[in-house]
């Protein structure tokens, strides 16, 4: 083009034909020659498109449509004037800069306790797998070399679902806020005993009942990496009371003969029928066993 950091027409070709190799398909390119070009210098790149293996190729002549969306062609003057420094600009070019760069160490060192503390590249981990309401999960944790938490790993359901990939993002940032110093205690009493869907039993002693899947995961880490107290319940729904005698010597059997021991089932609704003088009625729809 006109400009004066333009690429050539063959150096465009150049490009696309190193890539041209691992490209199943053509390169969607636009190849820009200059307003100069003649017939037999749009010929000779085609030519040499196809000598360099390209699938497709589309060129560009400058100025060859009454509009376009960009001109890299200009005024020579208007560059001079545009690019002329003088020292009285420089000089204060230079002068709003410096402060800049001074205030940015200070900038840098505002917050010295946030390093990342990363995990080494061989580490131990500990793989739980687990059931809430039947929807069955993966956690795998590993662990920095003193047996703490730094990363958390979260699989459930196939790999694409929506929930497979809204647990994966959720268990990353879990795992970089560990890293960069927040501590697991933090985690634990904000989502344990969150409630949503899905939950339910879960077969695990330790969280018999999970109100939902943060609940689980982070009920079983705080019991796991800082004490079953964390794993306990407090009344939560499905857990049964423990149960007392009402009677020191509970009754047994009935001290009379039961009213309908021989009463038929209703032909109507299949209820149990009681005596009605001779016949048999039934209370649930009111039928009978032939007599009135």
């Amino acid at each position: 083009m006109g400009g004066g950091r333009s690429i050539s027409w063959r150096g465009h070709l150049r490009m696309m034909a190193a890539a041209q190799p691992f490209i199943s398909g053509a390169i969607s390119k636009t190849i820009n020659m200059p307003e100069e070009s003649t017939v037999e210098d749009i010929m000779e790149a085609y030519i040499e498109s196809w000598k360099f293996g390209l699938k497709a190729v589309a060129i560009y002549r400058d100025n060859s449509k009454r509009s376009q969306p960009l001109s890299a062609a200009g005024k020579k003057e208007d560059e001079k004037t545009s690019t002329a420094v003088t020292p009285a600009t420089a000089t204060a070019a230079v002068a709003a800069v410096a402060p800049l760069a001074e205030a940015a160490p200070a900038q840098q060192n505002l917050f010295p306790g946030t390093q990342r503390r990363k995990l080494s590249a061989e580490r131990d981990s500990i793989t739980h797998k687990f059931s809430i309401g039947g929807h069955e999960g993966y956690l795998t944790v590993g662990l920095y070399a003193d047996g703490s938490p730094g990363e958390l790993f979260v699989t459930m359901a196939k790999e694409g679902s929506t929930i497979s990939g809204l647990m994966d993002s959720f268990a990353t940032a879990i795992s970089y806020a560990l890293q960069y110093g927040v501590p697991l205690k933090f985690f634990v009493d904000k989502f344990s005993h969150v409630r949503f869907e899905p939950s339910g039993w879960t077969g695990n002693p330790t969280v018999p009942y999970a109100k939902s899947i943060m609940d689980y995961i982070f009920r079983w880490m705080g019991a796991r990496f800082i004490g079953e107290e964390y794993a306990a319940s407090s009344g939560e729904a499905g857990e049964s009371p423990a149960l007392r005698v009402t009677e020191p010597d509970p009754q047994q059997a009935l001290p009379f003969s039961p009213v309908v021991a021989d009463a038929p089932s209703c032909s109507e609704c299949g209820g149990l029928m009681t005596r009605n003088g001779s016949c048999y009625k039934c209370e649930n729809c009111g039928g009978t066993s032939g007599c009135s």
